[in-house]
């Protein structure tokens, strides 16, 4: 499934996100989407989504869905 596009991503799912600190190494972070924030259907960068522990960064994969 495609991280750009908002319709894709769901809470709950299992993701890996690039943090905004990490975005020059581009190591990710893996986690359960808490809230979509990105409002627009889709992103060239990724979604934009918080994770249940309140990191918030951009979703690069899809692990799991619901």
């Amino acid at each position: 499934m495609d991280g750009r596009q908002r319709k894709n991503i769901q809470p709950g799912m299992l993701v890996e996100i690039v943090l905004k600190k990490d975005q020059r190494t581009g190591e990710l972070t893996e986690g359960f989407v808490k809230r979509i924030l990105t409002k627009s259907p889709n992103h060239p960068h990724g979604i934009k989504v918080m994770l249940d522990d309140g990191q918030v960064g951009r979703v690069k994969n899809i692990i799991e869905e619901n």
